[in-house]
Formats: C-alpha cells, structure tokens, sequence
C-alpha cells in the first residue's frame, strides 16, 4: 500500500507544481509557441509528411511503436494522464522535444524531420517516466 501512497503524493505534487508553473510561466529560450494550451515546436527538414496521434498516460505511450514514412512528422501528442508530460524524439538530425511540458488534459503539436529511414526512439523526458516505461521506437520507411 505504500508505493500506492508515494505514487499519489508525487502525483498531487506534480499537479501542484504544473498549476503553479502555468500561473507564472514566462518566454521560452527555444522557437516553439504555446497558444490555448497548445504547444508548436517546428523542425526543420524536407518531403513526405505524415502525422501521429500519441496518447500520454501514467505510464505509457499509446502508440509505442509507430511506423511512418520518411519525411517530416508530425506527432499530435494528448495528454490523457493525470501528471505533467511531454514528448521527446531523437530523430536523426538530434533530438527534438515539445517546447513545454503538457498538464494533463492538455494538447501539443511536435514537428521533427525523420527524412531518413531507420528506427528512432521516442519518450517522456519528465522525471524518470522514460524509465517507468513511457518509451517507444518509432519506424522510418
């Protein structure tokens, strides 16, 4: 019962602290915009096109293993959980992330060039919810 009641204090703190950064959130050092709860943040890259819709959760990405076609990607994240999240790609050109964190309820939008086929991982950089499995490998053809 324990862990339970860890998982629920992190989860009521990390509600708080996302509340209180919205309340007070300033500009950003990156080129990404929020608007409406929205986060755009572009890369840049060349041909093709596709998107993914990712559904964030505590903790896990629904897709974890999408497959698309090289070009520039567009992933349509939500967060469904009840914590802050976000998302974070390692393309080949570097790794590209939202332009802030999502609460939950919240949307995003994070364009990143995967021109080149392969396999590149994808996950949630907050705290440790990589490591808690909020991970996946998404597949370049």
């Amino acid at each position: 019962m324990r862990p339970r009641l860890a998982l629920l204090a992190i989860a009521a703190f990390a509600v708080a602290a996302s509340a209180a950064f919205a309340a007070g959130c300033g500009g950003s050092d990156n080129s990404s915009s929020t608007a409406a709860g929205s986060t755009t943040t572009a890369a840049q890259g060349g041909g093709g096109g596709s998107s993914v819709d990712v559904r964030e959760t505590e903790f896990k990405l629904n897709p974890s293993d999408p497959t698309v076609k090289a070009g520039q990607v567009t992933f349509n994240v939500s967060n469904d959980g009840q914590v802050v999240h976000s998302l974070e790609v390692e393309g080949p050109n570097g790794d590209q992330k939202l332009g802030s964190d999502l609460s939950p309820g919240q949307k995003g939008l994070l364009s990143v060039d995967l021109s080149k086929p392969g396999k590149y991982e994808f996950y949630c950089p907050v705290d440790s919810h990589k490591q808690m499995g909020m991970q996946g490998e998404i597949t370049v053809q």
